[in-house]
């Protein structure tokens, strides 16, 4: 099931293997949203961090500078999962779920220069957009 991080769950950022050092306020704050993973235990199994943007970033600066609460872009900034095809679960349920959004109509990553990121992400239907000094860009579909 997907929902969204609650408050009192701020303990679970620290896991973040991409970009630990973004703090909890910001992942949280207005035109941003934290999704969670949950199985039929109620066990978190992948977590996926989403800044609304006006435009695509190039770098992580950019998310507070094309912040917009009601952009048409959803920036998927990080992912990460604890059991294996639960990163391409979250991915795809959070496609879903911003598909019914009709504000919404671009889902793109903020990705790591690594080959592991690049692969997932292709794996997993996301077409390549551009590579940049730090990060690249890959979409999904909507």
């Amino acid at each position: 099931m997907l929902r969204k991080l609650m408050n009192n769950e701020e303990h679970i950022i620290v896991n973040d293997p991409v970009r630990p050092h973004i703090a909890f306020d910001w992942r949280v704050q207005n035109g941003r949203e934290v999704f969670v993973l949950e199985n039929e235990n109620k066990e978190i199994d992948a977590v996926l961090c989403i800044a609304y943007n006006k435009d695509v970033p190039t770098n992580e600066g950019d998310m507070d500078l094309l912040n917009d609460p009601n952009g048409p872009i959803a920036v998927a900034y990080t992912v990460w999962s604890y059991n294996k095809g639960c990163g391409r679960t979250i991915i795809n349920q959070a496609r879903d779920l911003l598909k019914e959004r009709e504000n919404i109509n671009r889902l793109v990553t903020l990705s790591p220069l690594t080959e592991m990121a690049k692969a997932f992400h292709l794996k997993n239907g996301a077409k390549f957009l551009n590579k940049h000094f730090d990060c690249q860009n890959f979409e999904y579909e909507l």
